[in-house]
């Protein structure tokens, strides 16, 4: 099948292998020991376990996990904008959902925090895949000390955020900033690492 006169896809990045344990407290410390940053060990709303885990110098991390359908993580920043690509590529993809605490619950969250809303497919082998919408990451799942983007979609979406945010922060203060390029910048650096968001 030919690629050529196809546009790019919405960036997906694969940020996350889920792989199955049989004892997630002894992978955790197996893991540990080869010196891999623990990113998240908590209980979701629906009491599985969200255990991950990263290489050093690794942009993509380990989930462990004692299930046996293992989804490959794709992280985007806009789930509805990702689904509706893959739809048109003729992909049959689930609605978007999020995890309540009697498990899948159809929809968005609607308090839309990063890592909340979620849709799946399948590719024609049966590897499942998982889209995660992240727009602001944990404390330490970035390197704080440098902010990239892999296209110009993203930062798009960044400074988006940024000007909504700083909408807001220009009504709190009664007046326009004119320091605005450095409260974006600031605020993006911050939400790529997972820092607290300037107000």
């Amino acid at each position: 099948m030919s690629t050529e006169g196809k546009k790019p896809g919405i960036d997906m990045k694969l940020e996350v292998v889920v792989i199955p344990v049989s004892d997630v407290d002894r992978a955790k410390r197996f893991y540990e020991n080869l010196g891999w940053r623990l990113d998240a060990d908590f209980v979701r709303a629906d009491g599985s376990r969200a255990l991950q885990l990263t290489p050093p110098g690794s942009p993509t991390s380990l989930h462990l996990d004692k299930g046996s359908a293992l989804p490959r993580f794709l992280i985007v920043s806009d789930i509805e904008a990702a689904r509706a690509d893959l739809i048109a590529r003729g992909v049959d993809v689930s609605e978007v959902f999020h995890r309540g605490a009697a498990g899948r619950v159809k929809g968005p969250d609607p308090e839309r925090p990063s890592y909340g809303s979620l849709a799946t497919f399948n590719d024609p082998d049966g590897n499942a895949w998982l889209l995660q919408q992240v727009t602001q990451r944990l404390p330490g799942r970035v390197d704080g000390n440098s902010t990239t983007f892999t296209s110009s979609a993203d930062l798009a979406a960044a400074l988006r955020r940024a000007a909504a945010a700083h909408g807001e922060h220009e009504k709190r203060t009664g007046g326009h900033d004119v320091n605005w390029p450095d409260w974006y910048a600031d605020y993006i650096v911050r939400e790529q690492a997972g820092k607290p968001l300037p107000e």
